[in-house]
């Protein structure tokens, strides 16, 4: 098939690489967002393997149609998009447009697909391929893959180390189902759907005062971005790599200071900080951290 690929970043760039060494189809052309502060990873090896790469801000002018329409391609395989791709562009290629989503839709729709199930305590995830609407990740889904969240993943384990790799591989399956001329539509059941706002930092502030597992979940949920955070002394401190314990005491107290680092109650449990990172620092040891501040047992975290 003669492909367009669309996307971003090192996800985008990836997809590409494994569409290219298959050897299979044909990329005829790459589009990307417009560069930022520094070209896309997507942009520069595109144009290192010779792909001609478009860059547009939008698709609502003829001109730019007409410039996808002249690649005459048979799919857009649309992995890691922000740019809103219209009707009038996405049904450009023969066979349409296939989107890629990190969440198992209809579950997780928005943003921050890979986040919220981890902050909601959800025991699964995975992926989804589906064809793109204009609504938010609406469209029938073509296939999906599932894998367990772990008691203790953050971000980093459930999307880089299982989703990521896993996304990478199975455009090559997005791809032989289309292929075959009869790739299956599967319909979103919409009484199951979800839609969560990008996560931001406000919603990554850390409540001493709940219950310690939804502090856990939102701890490493947001590890690595937005990072969850507290405040010592009326400045701000990012929460990053932790652990549950067990102990009772006064919410947002600490508890213990040591070489593993500090440990503070929340309702039901506790907290130990491994890794933290004080306003206009850097990330490192909770014990560290303690130290340079002269942190105390008994000294209170989040007031």
């Amino acid at each position: 098939m003669r492909l367009i690929v669309m996307g971003q970043q090192a996800f985008g760039k990836d997809v590409l690489a494994k569409i290219l060494d298959a050897k299979t189809d044909e990329v005829v052309a790459v589009y990307c967002e417009p560069d930022k502060d520094k070209a896309d990873p997507i942009k520069e090896f595109a144009l290192e393997q010779g792909i001609p790469v478009e860059q547009p801000a939008h698709f609502k002018d003829d001109e730019t149609l007409q410039k996808l329409r002249s690649y005459d391609a048979d799919l857009m395989v649309m992995a890691f998009v922000n740019v809103f791709v219209p009707e009038s562009a996405r049904d450009i290629p023969k066979q349409g447009s296939i989107c890629f989503h990190p969440s198992l839709l209809p579950l997780h729709r928005g943003p921050s697909a890979v986040n919220w199930p981890i902050i909601m305590g959800r025991t699964e995830s995975g992926y989804s391929w589906f064809y793109p609407t204009d609504g938010l990740d609406e469209g029938d889904v073509l296939l999906q893959w599932q894998c367990p969240i772990e008691p203790d993943d953050t971000v980093i384990n459930l999307y880089f180390k299982n989703i990521y790799p896993s996304a990478v591989d199975s455009v090559l399956e997005v791809c032989d189902l289309f292929r075959s001329g009869n790739p299956p539509h599967i319909e979103q059941d919409e009484t199951q759907a979800t839609y969560e706002r990008r996560c931001t930092k406000k919603h990554a502030q850390i409540d001493w005062y709940k219950p310690v597992g939804q502090v856990y979940n939102l701890i490493r949920g947001t590890n690595p971005a937005p990072g969850a955070w507290t405040t010592h002394n009326g400045e701000e401190l990012s929460v990053y790599d932790s652990a549950m314990v067990e102990g009772d005491g006064i919410a947002g107290r600490v508890m213990d200071i040591n070489d593993d680092g500090v440990t503070i109650q929340s309702v039901g449990g506790r907290i130990l900080m491994k890794r933290v990172k004080p306003k206009g620092g850097a990330k490192l040891a909770a014990s560290e951290w303690a130290a340079s501040c002269q942190l105390a047992v008994g000294d209170t975290l989040g007031h």
